[in-house]
């Protein structure tokens, strides 16, 4: 397998599937060494079942534990760390990852209890976990999503699970896209297998699954990055991390150099255009609001959009960040306590969200 090649594979027995990638990619040849330690990190944001396009599905991770097996490799470890306002320890949980670490006898690091260190990365310092120095190869697992703030998230920003939450906190005071980028110069992912089962298209955390039963394998984090921007119909400028993990020398963005392989038979997706998280993000003031917080913000929206609701909202949502120490109107989360009105929480739930802005409406509209 080179630099510029994709191999994707359809069908519904994931272990099975990504075993076949695996072979077909030569990624026991790309490791080498059978005594090297082999990270594995899934993309285990919150505890929300594989099926409902969020999480990790497990029997990918199956799949590449037992072709290391067979191959040789002794030496795994799987490392994640889930969104600020989640605990690790309950998507291991509820994503399937205990009976999975247990059955293939491997350790699991949660990199939320882990202790960091400060590395330069490409001129940014940032805080990356002390398990990411335990790692000789490291093997990305992420979900094909979209994401209401940066619109996709995939290889690059998969990243974020290993960084402690003081840093994620610090990613969006930053604007996450710069920090993004260039977080992947100091953490290198050598291979990825994207998840792209069942991923939801507008909802880093899920909710609303896209079932395409696709998994793809590859080498090059911003050519991957670069196809997700097409495939959800996005010009790569429309996510700029991904342009600046190019120019940082990352990878390559130029979707034109991408040799995709089809293995077996070649399934068509329609995928629409139109996205839920595009219809009620213009009722939101968002200045660097942590994911959790934005991303339960936008599903309880909608929920109120599906009842007829949202449309009574006349009044601006403040969240994020930049609004601590400040007063206003109607705020989410505990940055805006200030507010005459706002939704206690760090995070708030969608649930509380949702409830609390059904209340505010049917009182002021």
């Amino acid at each position: 397998m080179n630099k510029n090649q994709i191999f994707i594979k359809s069908g519904t027995e994931y272990k099975k599937i990504t075993k076949e990638l695996l072979t077909a990619s030569n990624l026991a040849e790309l490791i080498g060494d059978r005594n090297k330690m082999v990270g594995i990190k899934p993309n285990l944001v919150s505890p929300s079942d594989p099926s409902e396009g969020g999480t990790t599905h497990p029997e990918i991770v199956a799949g590449i534990l037992e072709y290391l097996k067979e191959n040789g490799f002794q030496n795994m470890m799987i490392l994640e760390g889930s969104w600020v306002g989640d605990r690790t320890a309950d998507a291991f949980e509820v994503c399937g990852y205990r009976s999975l670490c247990e059955n293939y006898d491997v350790k699991f690091y949660d990199t939320q209890k882990d202790k960091s260190y400060v590395k330069d990365c490409s001129g940014l310092e940032l805080k990356i976990c002390e398990s990411v120095k335990k790692v000789d190869f490291l093997i990305n697992v992420p979900v094909m999503k979209g994401h209401c703030q940066t619109k996709i998230t995939c290889a690059l920003k998969n990243m974020k699970g290993l960084i402690p939450n003081t840093e994620k906190r610090h990613f969006h005071a930053m604007g996450l896209h710069k920090p993004i980028a260039h977080l992947n110069t100091g953490i290198h992912q050598d291979f990825i297998v994207v998840d792209n089962i069942c991923g939801d298209l507008d909802f880093e955390d899920g909710g609303n699954p896209v079932v395409m039963n696709r998994i793809w394998t590859a080498m090059d984090p911003v050519l991957v990055d670069a196809c997700v921007c097409k495939q959800l119909h996005y010009e790569v400028e429309e996510v700029p991390y991904v342009k600046m993990a190019a120019e940082l020398g990352v990878g390559c963005a130029d979707i034109s150099k991408a040799d995709i392989q089809i293995l077996g038979e070649a399934a068509e997706h329609h995928i629409a255009e139109r996205r839920k998280v595009v219809d009620v993000a213009d009722a939101v003031e968002e200045v660097e609001s942590c994911s959790a917080c934005y991303g339960y913000l936008i599903p309880a929206l909608d929920m109120l959009k599906q009842e007829g609701l949202f449309e009574k909202l006349h009044e601006k949502i403040c969240i994020g960040q930049g609004y601590r120490g400040k007063t206003g109107e109607l705020g989410v989360g505990h940055c805006t306590r200030n507010f005459r009105c706002h939704v206690e929480g760090c995070p708030p739930t969608e649930t509380q969200i949702y409830e609390y802005l059904k209340a505010y409406i049917e009182q002021y509209s």
